[in-house]
Formats: structure tokens, C-alpha cells, sequence
């Protein structure tokens, strides 16, 4: 889709929402990533994401308890493959020695990186530490100030120049009238949180790993949520 998209545009950023490296090689990764540099002349932005939808754990055959380190292991090495040439990675899931991944990035020395965090404190500290932008969905609401503000401190504390930066996607819609603004979008608010939930069941069916803690929880919470939450939220 991307590629697509940057033959149609100029000026747009491509960006990646979120690539999983728990269940893909790096070494495929990162020469995806130089070859969708190059054609889009350098506009491309990755997004990372750890994963976290037990029935894809399930089927790629990974256990959830592994999630953390397949991501760590996966974005460092992707990274050395996209900024050094020659690279020897000796990890517990992937290893490979004097690798030179083709085509080299255009953007120098590598496209900015993205970190897909949905609501774990330690996923927006890591980011900030390693001075990885953040991409959120705040539909808990207020919670989500809390959690850019551990962001940005291990950001700060870890000496990067700024604040970072971070991307929420909101539901929204405009219309002239609120009242019909309001029926239009319920329908489709509800029928996304009803498919999240769906597609994240196996919390609420006995998978747990303290990698997700109270994942069973937060996924219960979403299937209350309604147009009005949301919004009471400032999530829409």
C-alpha cells in the first residue's frame, strides 16, 4: 500500500503503523525498509509494534511470554542492519554474520522509528529512553496524559534534544449539525471497539503473560465503550 501511495504523492510521509518484529525475520524487514525508502525518495517513517492479539502468538507458533525480547532483539537488529554495513548479530531468535542489507536507506542513516504503544507504562518509557517517537490510540482516556508524560521524562532523562514526538489517532468526524455528527459516527465507533474485542477474546479466555499485565482487564473495559465514552474521554 505504501509503495502504491508514494507513487501517488510527492511531498506526503509514508509511514508504517506498526511492523511486528516478533514475527518477522529483520533481515527481511530491513531490506523492505531500504527498498521502500529508495522508491519513495526517502519519505518513509517505520512504525514498530510489539503485537498483542493472542490468536497471533498462537498461530505463528510464538509463545506471548517471548513478545518483549522478540521485539528488543528484532528493532536493534534491524536498526544496525539499516545504519552499518558487515553486521554480526548473534541473538536467541535470529542471528547472522557479515550481513550488508541492500539497498542501503537514502534517508541518513536511517528512516525515523516509531514505537506503537497502547497502554503498558514500560513500552512508553522504553520508547522515550531509546529516543523512539510514539504512536498511541488514547481510548482510555486521561490515562494517556499520564503515560506521554513517562514518555517524555525517559525521553529528557536519557539526554535526547526536545520532547519528542508522539501521534494519537482519535475518531472523528465533522458534520455542520452535532446531533446528526453524533448518529452518523456511532454506528461505526461501536462496531470498532465490537471488532477490537473480538479479535483480543483470548484475554478474557485464560491467556495471561506478565508481559501484558491486565490485559484481560483493559480488553473487558473496551467492550463497554460507546460513542458518549469516548468522547467524555476526549478519545473522539
Amino acid at each position: 500500500f505504501l509503495t502504491a501511495a508514494s507513487q501517488r504523492t510527492k511531498k506526503a510521509r509514508m509511514v508504517t503503523g506498526a511492523v511486528l518484529p516478533a514475527f518477522n525475520n529483520p533481515l527481511k524487514i530491513a531490506g523492505e525498509i531500504g527498498m521502500l525508502d529508495a522508491i519513495s525518495n526517502g519519505r518513509l517513517e517505520c512504525g514498530f509494534a510489539r503485537a498483542f492479539l493472542p490468536h497471533e502468538f498462537e498461530r505463528f507458533g510464538i509463545s506471548l511470554d517471548e513478545s518483549v525480547e522478540r521485539f528488543d532483539e528484532g528493532l536493534d537488529q534491524v536498526r544496525r542492519l539499516l545504519e552499518e554495513e558487515n553486521v554480526t548479530c548473534t541473538g536467541k531468535y535470529h542471528s547472522f554474520r557479515d550481513v550488508t542489507s541492500l539497498p542501503r536507506p537514502t534517508q541518513k542513516p536511517r528512516p525515523k522509528f516509531w514505537t506503537a504503544a497502547f497502554g503498558t507504562p514500560a513500552s512508553f518509557e522504553k520508547a522515550g529512553r531509546a529516543g523512539q517517537w510514539i504512536m498511541a490510540i488514547p481510548i482510555g482516556g486521561a490515562a494517556m496524559g499520564e503515560l506521554l508524560g513517562i514518555y517524555r521524562e525517559a525521553w529528557k532523562s536519557a539526554g535526547h534534544p526536545g520532547k519528542g514526538r508522539v501521534m494519537l489517532a482519535i475518531h472523528m468526524l465533522c458534520d455542520q449539525d452535532r446531533t446528526r455528527a453524533m448518529d452518523i459516527a456511532r454506528e461505526p465507533v461501536e462496531r470498532y471497539f465490537g471488532g477490537l474485542v473480538e479479535s483480543a477474546r483470548g484475554w478474557m479466555k485464560g491467556s495471561s503473560t506478565k508481559s501484558y499485565p491486565n490485559y484481560d482487564k483493559l480488553i473487558a473495559q473496551l467492550a463497554e465503550e460507546t460513542l458518549e465514552s469516548q468522547m467524555e474521554k476526549s478519545a473522539a
